[in-house]
Order: structure tokens, then C-alpha cells, then sequence
């Protein structure tokens, strides 16, 4: 194989909201953190379990950055796309630590908000954009791209060749 693939795709829950910082270059980022969890049954017990991961994600393309500080709170569902990276650090207590965190940057990202304004933000001030409003994406020229393409079929439009009617559909295999 000639190359690699490191994308990370997310739909979870905003454990906080996002902390707003800026770098030595002036440059702003968001920190925050999103749970996703899985649910099953147990095969001896028949009780329900659930498994809750936290993924930390960090976002440097500013123009997502601008979204996020401006309307994701706690509690919110969202979709991200970015990729996994690792990084070192030194804690508060001098030592050495590792993490590895989802970082969405300027032309590799994605983040789109799940809940419509007010919902999913478990009280308090929520914002949001409405359903029908366009992913924030870090895409070529950083630019935010049109709602069409994601839009479900039933707000596209009709589609441009006719369906056939019920009664037109035929059992035998056309050939």
C-alpha cells in the first residue's frame, strides 16, 4: 500500500464547553471534550451495559474555532472529523505525560452540530444553528460549504427522473 490514513470520525456528547485559547502566534484554538458510548446487553444477565469513552479534541482552524465559541455548550450532539495525534507535555507536577487527542486543523476537520438551538444543552444558555444551516467544514480554502449536499431528499427537492407508481412495478428480471 503507498500510503496511510489517519481520520477519526465522532458523534457524541459535549462534556464541557469549549475552553477558548490563544497561541504564542495569536492564534486562537478550542479545547473541549466529547463522550461517545455504546450500549448492550449482557449475554448472561440480560442487563443493559453501557461503555462511555472521552476523546479530547482540539481545534486550530480558526474559522471552526469562531463556531465553536460561539455556539457549542455542554451537552450538545455533534459530528467532528479530524485526526489523531499524539503529543508530550509537562503537568503541573513536572512530570512527563503523553495524550493523544483529535485535532481538527485548517484543511482537515469537520465539525457539525446534531442538536437544533436548545436542545441537548442540559440547561443553562445553549445556542446553535438551525437544522437546515451548513456544516462548518475545514475544507479547500477553509471555506464553509453549502447545505445541499448533506440536506435529507425530502429537503433537496424531488428527484429529476420519475419513480415508477406502484402498480408499475413488474416481478419478472428484466433481462
Amino acid at each position: 500500500m503507498a500510503g496511510s490514513v489517519n481520520k477519526v470520525i465522532l458523534v457524541g456528547n459535549l462534556g464541557r464547553d469549549p475552553e477558548i485559547r490563544s497561541t504564542q502566534g495569536g492564534s486562537k484554538l478550542a479545547n473541549f471534550s466529547v463522550a461517545t458510548s455504546e450500549t448492550w446487553s449482557d449475554r448472561q444477565s440480560g442487563e443493559r451495559r453501557e461503555r462511555t469513552q472521552w476523546h479530547r479534541i482540539v481545534i486550530y482552524n480558526e474559522r471552526l474555532v469562531e463556531v465553536a465559541e460561539k455556539y457549542l455548550r455542554k451537552g450538545m450532539k455533534v459530528y467532528l472529523e479530524g485526526a489523531l495525534e499524539s503529543r508530550q507535555f509537562t503537568d503541573k507536577n513536572g512530570q512527563e505525560r503523553e495524550t493523544t487527542e483529535v485535532v481538527l486543523r485548517q484543511f482537515r476537520g469537520e465539525l457539525q452540530m446534531l442538536d437544533r438551538a436548545g436542545e441537548g444543552a442540559g440547561g443553562g444558555e445553549s445556542g446553535g444553528f438551525p437544522r437546515s444551516q451548513a456544516p462548518a467544514r475545514a475544507g479547500r480554502g477553509g471555506g464553509e460549504r453549502g447545505s445541499s449536499d448533506r440536506a435529507p431528499p425530502s429537503e433537496r427537492g424531488a428527484p429529476s427522473w420519475d419513480a415508477p407508481k406502484g402498480g408499475d412495478l413488474d416481478d419478472e428480471i428484466p433481462f
